[in-house]
């Protein structure tokens, strides 16, 4: 598995995004992909799993995809940022081409003008011709241009250098958005790689035992559906308990945002409206709210105040693991609301069942 950046839990620490550089989110991404459980040797080798094995490994596989996934949408949060980017820089590159364009056109005037008056400068000649930035090294030529002249070429020589310069840049933010969606490529078939082996895995079971398996998931899901519905309950009757009243208003639409999707299943990569990973639930909900979170649990744990534990209210996001990979927004009475992983819904649970990590309050 990848060594993850571990966040710094200080107040308002802005987020950071990843390098510029390609080169290193590609190897960021690379690294996080190429952790792989090592399951049984070839047939006789090993005894076959026991079906708790197998559960075991197939929810290590969906935690590593949790991680994997948040590394996918780093990457695709810094490829929308860098073609916004790379769309200005297009159009400033338009823009001046346009500037010099119309700057050759008015010292052609003035050549024009001149030649019918008596010849032309071959100073002027050579700037229509060729880079005006060279002639001007030479100072003697500006002596034998009139001064409305020797104003247009100045001007031409540094509509020039800025045209190059941004011609430069667009030509490296369109080569480092090939290179990041190539990585974004790589990160997707490294994720439904894992995805699929956690899918062999259940396929090395029985049928009867799969299906004890899918009977189990389906009463815990109605075990749930009944405590959400409990969960909702109470949170309406229990609104004067400062432990269960959102910090402000805009927690509060935040909360409400994220408890409306319960029933909803996870996405990985996703941020709605149909479905959500976690970091995306947490990032559309505090968007209701007019609040823009960055798109990884990474960036989010720093994206507000940090939260002691025992005062926690209801809309503050709730991080797990020690390497940061799951976030839940917190309702009161020591729950969250969260997209818990691959195959399940949104719902509400206790943070007990995961090892806390911090929590931070948005707005």
């Amino acid at each position: 598995m990848a060594s993850h950046r571990r966040p710094a839990q200080h107040r308002r620490s802005k987020p950071r995004m990843a390098p510029r550089g390609a080169a290193t989110l590609a190897v960021t991404a690379a690294a996080t992909m190429t952790g792989v459980i090592a399951f049984a040797g070839p047939a006789g080798a090993d005894p076959a799993p026991t079906k708790a094995q197998v559960q075991e490994q197939v929810n290590q596989l969906h935690h590593e995809v949790s991680k994997a996934t948040d590394v996918y949408n780093g990457v695709q949060e810094k490829v929308e940022q860098l073609q916004q980017e790379a769309n200005a820089t297009q159009t400033r590159v338009a823009e001046e081409q346009a500037a010099m364009n119309q700057l050759r056109e008015q010292i052609g005037i003035l050549a024009a003008n001149q030649y019918r008056n008596g010849g032309m400068p071959p100073e002027l000649a050579l700037a229509l011709s060729g880079d005006p930035a060279e002639y001007l090294q030479k100072a003697q030529m500006l002596d034998q241009l009139d001064a409305q002249q020797a104003v247009k070429l100045e001007q031409i020589s540094s509509q020039a250098r800025m045209l190059q310069q941004d011609r430069e840049e667009a030509s490296r933010q369109l080569a480092e958005l090939d290179q990041l969606r190539k990585d974004l490529t790589a990160n997707k078939n490294a994720i439904q790689e894992k995805l699929n082996k956690a899918q062999q895995l259940l396929n090395t079971l029985t049928e009867a035992e799969r299906q004890a398996i899918l009977e189990a998931n389906e009463h815990a899901e109605a075990e749930q559906r009944a405590a959400d519905e409990r969960a909702a309950r109470d949170q309406a009757r229990e609104e004067s308990d400062t432990s269960t009243v959102p910090a402000s208003e805009r927690a509060k639409v935040a909360l409400n945002f994220a408890m409306a999707q319960i029933g909803k299943p996870y996405g990985w990569g996703k941020a709605g409206p149909s479905s959500f990973d976690c970091s995306g639930l947490m990032q559309a909900a505090w968007a209701q709210a007019g609040v823009k979170l960055p798109r990884t649990t990474w960036d989010q744990v720093n994206a507000g105040t940090t939260v002691p534990k025992s005062q926690l209210q209801p809309g503050d996001l709730v991080f797990f693991y020690p390497d940061v990979s799951h976030v839940g927004m917190y309702i009161g009475n020591g729950k969250i609301v969260h997209a818990p992983r691959p195959g399940t819904n949104i719902r509400t649970e206790s943070m007990s069942v995961m090892p806390y990590y911090s929590a931070v309050r948005p707005g």
